[in-house]
C-alpha cells in the first residue's frame, strides 16, 4: 500500500496545479466488479477477442453480437460507479481537474457525474449504424433480437466504441491530445500503459512539464518512464485518501 507521504505529496500537487487532469483505464473499473480485458483473470482468457475485430463483426454479426451483448449489457450494464470514479467527480466539481480521459467504455465516469470526459475509446452506451450513420441509445433498443438492426436502412447496428481495427475517432483524439498539452498535472488510475495510442496521452503531458500521479495495484509501463508520484494500491482506497486530505486542507 501506499504511504502517508505520498499521499501528502500528491495532494501538494494537485492543490498547486492550474490544469491538471485525469487519465483513466480499466483497473478504476474493477472495483465496480467490471474486469480487464488482459491479463490472468481478463475478459480475453474467457472469450475470444476476435468478436471485436470489424471485419469480423462485419462477417459474423450474430456471432459477434451474442458476446457482445452478453459482456457489455447484460454483465457490464450492471455495474454502478464506485468511490474513485465518484472522488473524479468532486475533484471536477471542486475545480481541481478540468477533464478525465478514459481509456474504457463503461460509462461510469458520467455516471458518477464527471462532466468534461473524453472517451477515448467510445462508449457502450451508444449504437452506430456504419451504413448510413444512424445512432441509437442502447437501452432504448431490443437487444434480445438475433442482432440489433437500424429502422432507417435495416443494416446491422454496432457499439459505438472501438473495434480492433478501428481508427480512433478524431474528435475524442483531438480534444485528448490538446487537454494533455495544456496539463500541468496528470493522474494516472487503472491504466497500465499497454494499450497504444491511448498510452501516449500521460507521456505527452509529461514532455511539456507537466507532473505525473500514478494509482495502480502494481508498477506499470508508465511508472519508471513518466510517474512523479506512484501510488500502490486500490484506487477506491487511494482516492478516499486524497479526498479526505484535500478537504483537511481546503
Amino acid at each position: 500500500m501506499t504511504t502517508s507521504d505520498s499521499v501528502d505529496s500528491a495532494v501538494e500537487l494537485i492543490l498547486n496545479s492550474n490544469f491538471a487532469i485525469a487519465f483513466t483505464g480499466a483497473g478504476i473499473s474493477v472495483e465496480s466488479g467490471i474486469p480487464p480485458f488482459r491479463g490472468k483473470d481478463g475478459l480475453w482468457s474467457k472469450y475470444d477477442p476476435n468478436v471485436l475485430d470489424l471485419n469480423n463483426f462485419f462477417l459474423f454479426p450474430v456471432e459477434s453480437w451474442k458476446v457482445i451483448k452478453e459482456i457489455f449489457y447484460d454483465f457490464f450494464g450492471s455495474a454502478k460507479p464506485n468511490s474513485a470514479h465518484i472522488a473524479l467527480a468532486e475533484l471536477e466539481h471542486r475545480k481541481m481537474i478540468k477533464a478525465v480521459i478514459t481509456q474504457n467504455i463503461d460509462n461510469l465516469h458520467t455516471i458518477a457525474g464527471s462532466k468534461e470526459v473524453y472517451e477515448f475509446h467510445g462508449n457502450s452506451r451508444m449504437l452506430v449504424c456504419p451504413n448510413c450513420g444512424e445512432n441509437y441509445v442502447a437501452a432504448e433498443v431490443d437487444l434480445n433480437e438475433i442482432v440489433p438492426l437500424c429502422n432507417k436502412c435495416h443494416g446491422v447496428l454496432k457499439p459505438d466504441f472501438i473495434f480492433f481495427g478501428e481508427s480512433i475517432t478524431t474528435l475524442a483524439y483531438q480534444k485528448s491530445v490538446e487537454a494533455a498539452e495544456k496539463a500541468d498535472l496528470v493522474i494516472i488510475i487503472g491504466s497500465t500503459g499497454e494499450v497504444t495510442p491511448a498510452s501516449m496521452i500521460p507521456t505527452i503531458a509529461k514532455q511539456n512539464g507537466a507532473k505525473i500521479i500514478e494509482i495502480n495495484p502494481e508498477r506499470s509501463l508508465f511508472t519508471d518512464s513518466v510517474t512523479d508520484v506512484f501510488l500502490q494500491g486500490k484506487a477506491t482506497v487511494i482516492m478516499e485518501q486524497i479526498i479526505n486530505e484535500l478537504k483537511l486542507k481546503v
